[in-house]
């Protein structure tokens, strides 16, 4: 399972066009069918390949052009899970008043956000990726990355007590089966052959970098996190090393994702602080990857990543900023990955932007032709670097 040197790719959403955001409306309001839905998205699936062939990156994603967002779309695809608009979300929040200025300072619309909730016991109803994977497969000869949500990251958003409570008493009873969801959903896309599985975990860094735990995070549904930041997260590595057990070494490559969030453009809204709190707990993960973000001055310093150096993981390094209209230049990306491998073996990194580009379907980071030109300068950097005698 090994991989070329200094691989190129993306993290998983890309702009949607306005056919698709219509679709999205048309479909959640019951005036077109799913296979309707479907004919929009294959379409723009299609346009979304042609964009990062373009830019001439070595894998690619479908843009989770059929998602809302990176994590509710769920709702679709596990038994007694209900989405939940902002306003339904409020009649479960104890202090109604701070929540609402959570959501006043962190720069998202309301009619972008929703919030998937377990009402009843869960299983998986249709497959979560393997069928997004089965289409890209047929309009691309390039490798694949399916991003799928993590188990803490649907643990702490689908469990809400005034709904979930009957079925689930806590939500550490409903994360036993979130994991038997994403082991069905990992073995059938390994079956599949995916080169590239990636799972989400943003919430992680909301749990190093700010102090108020229970209700300040980015996708405002994630509303259970214990007042330590220790405890929680040593539930987290918990969950992730349950799900890949016994699944690394079949063929497919294991990531987990972990960004400072990827809703809003001002940089001032986004969480801020090193990785370096979060080190000795990821190291305890059994993976093959991390992807992390590092173009940004939020993002600390490089050295965070030195606690890997003597490991076989590979990281993913974030070379450039999704939230920004400027283009990264080749140097820049170039000098970037050098000051990485003074921590890190280049033949051990991936390269790739911060997060996706369209985080939410209603409000993408950028536009499609930004996002190509930065996916083409991190190919242009690699192969400067390829060129390089390996360190």
């Amino acid at each position: 399972m090994t991989s070329p040197f200094l691989t190129t790719t993306t993290v998983g959403s890309w702009p949607r066009s306005r056919e698709v955001l219509n679709g999205l409306r048309d479909k959640r309001a019951g005036r077109i069918t799913e296979e309707q839905f479907n004919e929009i998205a294959d379409q723009a699936v299609v346009e979304c390949i042609k964009h990062q062939e373009a830019s001439g990156i070595d894998m690619i994603t479908d843009g989770e052009q059929r998602r809302d967002n990176f994590i509710s779309f769920v709702a679709d695809k596990i038994n007694n899970v209900d989405m939940l608009s902002i306003s339904d979300l409020l009649k479960y929040v104890e202090d109604k008043a701070s929540f609402e200025e959570i959501l006043g300072t962190l720069d998202i619309p309301a009619y972008s956000l929703t919030n998937p909730a377990a009402t009843g016991k869960i299983s998986r109803k249709n497959p979560i990726a393997v069928d997004e994977y089965a289409f890209i497969k047929k309009h691309t000869d390039k490798p694949v990355k399916v991003a799928i949500p993590g188990p803490y990251l649907l643990a702490r958003s689908m469990w809400v007590e005034g709904l979930s409570a009957n079925a689930y008493p806590t939500k550490e009873d409903l994360a036993e089966d979130i994991v038997k969801v994403l082991r069905e959903e990992i073995e059938d896309l390994i079956a599949s052959g995916v080169p590239f599985i990636q799972m989400d975990e943003p919430v992680l860094t909301e749990l190093v970098f700010t102090q108020k735990n229970a209700n300040r995070t980015f996708m405002c549904g994630a509303l259970t996190a214990k007042a330590d930041a220790n405890e929680e997260l040593d539930f987290a590595m918990e969950l992730i090393n349950k799900v890949t057990e016994g699944m690394l070494g079949r063929g497919s490559k294991i990531g987990l994702h972990i960004c400072r969030g990827n809703w809003s453009t001002q940089e001032d809204t986004l969480l801020k602080g090193p990785y370096d709190p979060l080190m000795p707990h990821l190291a305890k993960l059994n993976l093959d990857q991390l992807v992390l973000e590092f173009a940004t001055p939020r993002a600390g310093e490089l050295q965070a990543l030195e606690v890997f150096k003597d490991t076989e993981i590979e990281v993913g390094l974030g070379v450039v900023n999704p939230r920004v209209p400027e283009v990264e230049t080749v140097d820049e990306i170039v000098d970037r990955v050098k000051e990485a491998a003074q921590y890190i073996p280049l033949n051990r990194l991936f390269l790739n932007p911060d997060c996706g580009f369209g985080t939410f379907a209603q409000k993408p980071m950028n536009t499609s032709e930004i996002a190509t030109k930065k996916l083409a300068n991190i190919n242009k950097a690699a192969e400067i670097l390829k060129s390089e005698p390996v360190k």
